[in-house]
């Protein structure tokens, strides 16, 4: 019973990922898309989880996420909600 595993853990590295293995996930994504996350690191050449390939994309590697500073409107939004609402 339970749900089938995600990958092979033996064959897993796991650690801080490489330049080069960002390359290689980010080229494949581009290529290829987010379809199934279980076969991308296997088709990509990576030795890491879906999982791990999935966070690493959503976290760090999405062309359309933003790193750096928050701009001067986005601080006064960010205070004007936290006076509204709190920590919630």
């Amino acid at each position: 019973m339970g749900r089938v595993p995600c990958c092979e853990k033996d064959n897993v590295k796991r650690g801080q990922w490489t330049p080069e293995e960002d390359n290689k996930l980010l080229s494949y994504i581009t290529q290829y898309g987010t379809r199934n996350w279980r076969l991308i690191p296997k088709n990509a050449g990576l030795q890491r989880c879906g999982k791990s390939c999935r966070l690493r994309w959503t976290n760090y590697l999405r062309p359309d996420l933003k790193h750096g500073e928050f701009t001067d409107a986005e601080e006064q939004t960010i205070i004007k909600l936290h006076s509204v609402v709190g920590n919630r």
